[in-house]
């Protein structure tokens, strides 16, 4: 009988970095493919998210959360939750995690994972739309990964919101700003990282300079999305799952029911990108754009490797 690990974010964090877990949901695209399912409980303003997974080799994992916009402003986080794993042979709870280093490590090694194959190599620019937690760790995450990085520009609808996380954070040869002018600051950028809690778009397609790398990671269900139609039909688009994407978020649902793009305009999910049998980037100039679903599989992938991570240190 196991006794199932208790994981809290303290213990993991100072233990886990941005390259290994962007590593390890790569080779977590590379066991069978996961099976998934999702519910949704609650109105738009505060909604019970959860998401379970199995995937042969790492057993099965459900997290669930509860979301609510409101909650900053009563001091409290966004999202609160647990992450539940359990052992492939005999069904055993092996560890309960904070679900707040899951999603944090998740939802940003997702997008960076994408822009590794999406992204030109070179970028030095990164836009975040947004200035909530999860722009914090895009910060963190992109930098890590992306050494080209030399600029990052916070853009968010409450203009002190993006200069607070601007003044929170210092990462040496690299300017950080708050910018007040979207559709300039959008123009100017190499990678555009979407994270907010948009219900109509926020990101035009007339703002995008050719050989952008859209990356959007807000929209999480059917009437949210970050990007205009024009945006969406003509990038070259993918997706982290095709399984949790085109039939779930706004994002993709709306411009199919409205007959602006098909199923078939997502070229390819991680399975087809690690696999090798879609291709990311192809020029130069081409407009990429990444929808980051974050289903429960990329869940119990990170996980695994904090898991991992906190058993190795004891």
């Amino acid at each position: 009988m196991i006794t199932p690990r208790t994981i809290k974010y303290e213990d993991a964090a100072p233990l886990v970095t941005w390259p290994e877990a962007v590593a390890a949901l790569r080779e977590g695209h590379a066991l069978p493919k996961a099976q998934v399912g999702d519910i949704f409980l609650g109105p738009s303003e505060g909604s019970l998210l959860s998401r379970g997974a199995f995937i042969e080799g790492l057993g099965f994992g459900v997290k669930s959360v509860t979301v609510f916009g409101a909650n900053p402003a009563a001091g409290l986080p966004t999202i609160q939750g647990a992450m539940f794993m359990f052992e492939p042979e005999h069904g055993q709870l092996a560890a309960i995690i904070d679900s707040r280093i899951v999603t944090e490590l998740k939802t940003a090694v997702d997008s960076v994972l994408g822009a590794t194959y999406l992204a030109r190599p070179d970028c030095e620019t990164l836009l975040i739309v947004g200035a909530g937690t999860v722009a914090r760790s895009l910060i963190d995450a992109y930098t890590a990964v992306f050494p080209s990085i030399r600029t990052i520009n916070i853009w968010a609808r409450r203009t002190e919101q993006a200069e607070a996380l601007t003044n929170a954070v210092t990462l040496p040869g690299i300017e950080i700003s708050a910018v007040a002018d979207l559709p300039t600051a959008a123009a100017k950028a190499d990678i555009i990282s979407a994270a907010t809690m948009a219900r109509e778009p926020v990101l035009n397609a007339e703002w995008i300079t050719p050989g952008t790398h859209v990356d959007l990671i807000g929209a999480f269900k059917a009437d949210m999305r970050e990007a205009d139609d024009a945006l969406i039909s003509s990038a070259s688009l993918f997706v982290d799952s095709r399984d949790t994407t085109i039939h779930h978020i706004g994002e993709l649902m709306i411009l199919i029911a409205n007959g602006v793009i098909t199923e078939e305009a997502v070229r390819g999910d991680f399975y087809d990108l690690v696999s090798g049998s879609a291709k990311g980037r192809q020029s130069v100039d081409e407009i990429t754009l990444f929808k980051n679903g974050g289903g429960a599989h990329l869940d119990l992938m990170t996980a695994s490797y904090i898991a991992e991570k906190v058993t190795r240190a004891e």
